[in-house]
């Protein structure tokens, strides 16, 4: 362990509900994403416990083909 280790600045804790069981967790796995007409997107999270029973479905990083 370094000193910075001890006295940087702490990381930044990411909390989102869950889209299934609808309880908030400290460990999200982006699952869905919804394009927005107006603004940016938003990204649908899921706990890693409920994540697998969900499937993949598109993210902001998927390259989606448009007709």
């Amino acid at each position: 362990m370094t000193s910075e280790g001890l006295t940087g600045p702490t990381p930044a804790v990411t909390v989102a509900l869950c889209i299934k069981c609808k309880k908030n967790t400290s460990a999200p796995v982006a699952v869905r994403w919804i394009q927005s007409m107006s603004g940016p997107g938003t990204t649908l999270y899921a706990c890693p416990n409920c994540a697998p029973k969900l499937g993949a479905g598109p993210t902001p990083d998927d390259d989606i083909p448009t007709p």
